[in-house]
């Protein structure tokens, strides 16, 4: 690949329910993007979603993608958090409700929802969400415990029940994603709508809510995504998406991840409002990042002009880029959206 595609491989955009099934073409073409995620609550059942996948899925060509097929995502968690619905999508619980059955059961449960995210050409779930809320912060804890996210407010519990998840994923086809590391239970501000409450005072690099994470890690989980609070026991004052000692030092080489790394969505997030657009790109690879995710489409040019530029710049930075675009086609190729010559 050259400099744009790895470049656009680090890429995954939002395409919204109201938007036109063809509205990203041109910038998937332009941009080489690696992956776009459906948000916007689609409700209109598993064919419309079909419908869509399939044409994303045309988008892939040697010329446009480096012959690599696209990452094409949903927030599939439940509850509140089910961005499909409709004919062909069964109705999930929140991940309290479905913390009340057993491991095997959640299991068997997400092994068909998999199967029906599979079936309307979904790939990849940004799901499930490992953070735990402690009972002392519960429903004050606004990104999480407000809308009952987590499976429990005990890590060890939480851990069984994430490995569940992901086992269910997996065996339906679909690759999965532990979110939000290092945990966005102990803050009170809901990073995508505020700046404000979003530092956590009481996470370390060795705590036990960790262990979630952990689980998922050790199960072979297929991407991790970073949250966009701050972390002030490990890096006081940056948002963990541009924090090197989140993001290579603990979770890289504390907790040995090789895997794919991706953001929370940067596009439309108050969070990080304060950061140039295209720094949120370059800041999250130069972190030990791989793929950055943005809600809106009119931010990608930016973005991959920021990396391109960056990459010609800073021959340290293109290294960079390049072990995260080689990380992106190993996933790839294990999903079989690539293949070997």
């Amino acid at each position: 690949m050259d400099d744009d595609e790895r470049a656009g491989q680090l890429l995954m955009v939002g395409l919204d329910n109201g938007a036109s099934r063809t509205s990203l073409d041109a910038l998937v073409a332009r941009r080489h993007l690696g992956g776009v995620i459906l948000l916007g609550g689609w409700d209109g059942g598993t064919e419309r979603v079909r419908a869509t996948t399939r044409h994303l899925a045309t988008l892939a060509s040697e010329e446009d993608t480096a012959g690599l097929g696209l990452l094409i995502a949903a927030d599939q968690e439940g509850g509140a958090v089910q961005q499909l619905r409709g004919d062909g999508f069964s109705r999930m619980p929140s991940a309290r409700v479905q913390d009340q059955g057993s491991a095997r059961a959640l299991t068997a449960d997400a092994t068909r929802w998999a199967t029906q995210l599979r079936t309307a050409g979904i790939n990849v779930n940004l799901a499930p969400v490992a953070d735990t809320v402690p009972t002392s912060i519960g429903r004050d804890n606004g990104p999480i415990g407000q809308y009952d996210r987590q499976f429990s407010s005990d890590p060890e519990r939480n851990s069984r029940m994430v490995g569940a998840f992901i086992a269910g994923m997996r065996a339906g086809g679909v690759a999965s994603t532990v979110k939000h590391f290092p945990g966005i239970g102990r803050i009170t501000g809901n990073t995508d709508v505020t700046a404000r409450g979003i530092t956590d005072r009481t996470t370390t690099v060795d705590d036990p809510y960790l262990e979630p994470f952990r689980t998922g890690i050790q199960d072979g989980v297929e991407l991790v995504m970073v949250g966009s609070a701050i972390y002030s026991r490990i890096d006081p004052d940056t948002n963990a998406v541009f924090s090197k000692p989140v993001v290579t030092d603990l979770l890289r080489d504390r907790l040995s991840y090789d895997g794919v790394v991706i953001t929370d969505d940067v596009g439309a997030a108050k969070a990080v409002a304060d950061v140039p657009v295209g720094a949120r790109a370059t800041r999250f690879v130069e972190a030990g990042g791989d793929i950055t995710l943005t809600a809106r489409p009119a931010t990608v040019p930016t973005m991959h002009d920021a990396l391109t530029k960056k990459m010609n710049a800073s021959p340290a930075f293109a290294r960079q880029v390049q072990a995260a675009a080689t990380r992106v086609v190993d996933l790839k190729l294990q999903m079989g959206l690539a293949r070997c010559p």
